[in-house]
């Protein structure tokens, strides 16, 4: 997988990687950038569902009293290990699918 370019010229598993680096705000520029690599598309659309849930859900939980907190707070390590999880399969060429996510962002960019 790793030969095909994408709209930015680097390989589809850098620009995978890239997807992931800063959340939900690399996700919409990758949808917005490529157009034609379903890969990289696939990608943009999991990192912006999955992060932008989760900035959602923390902030919510934020005007929660205690339970809200603590969910905010369980938060930062579960989003650290799959920024880390996703970007690592991506890079290695792969489409990992989280579950829900995964297919939801498959049916969106029309895989």
């Amino acid at each position: 997988m790793a030969d095909n370019k994408t709209a930015l010229g680097v390989d589809e598993n850098i620009a995978g990687l890239l997807c992931y680096i800063l959340g939900f705000i690399t996700g919409i520029v990758f949808l917005l950038i490529e157009k034609e690599n379903k890969f990289v598309r696939f990608h943009a659309m999991q990192s912006l569902m999955t992060f932008l849930g989760i900035f959602i859900i923390s902030i919510i939980g934020g005007f929660i009293p205690i339970i809200g907190w603590i969910i905010s707070i369980l938060l930062v390590p579960i989003s650290a290990i799959l920024w880390i999880l996703l970007m690592f399969k991506a890079y290695k060429g792969e489409k990992y699918k989280l579950p829900f996510i995964g297919n939801y962002a498959e049916e969106q960019i029309g895989s």
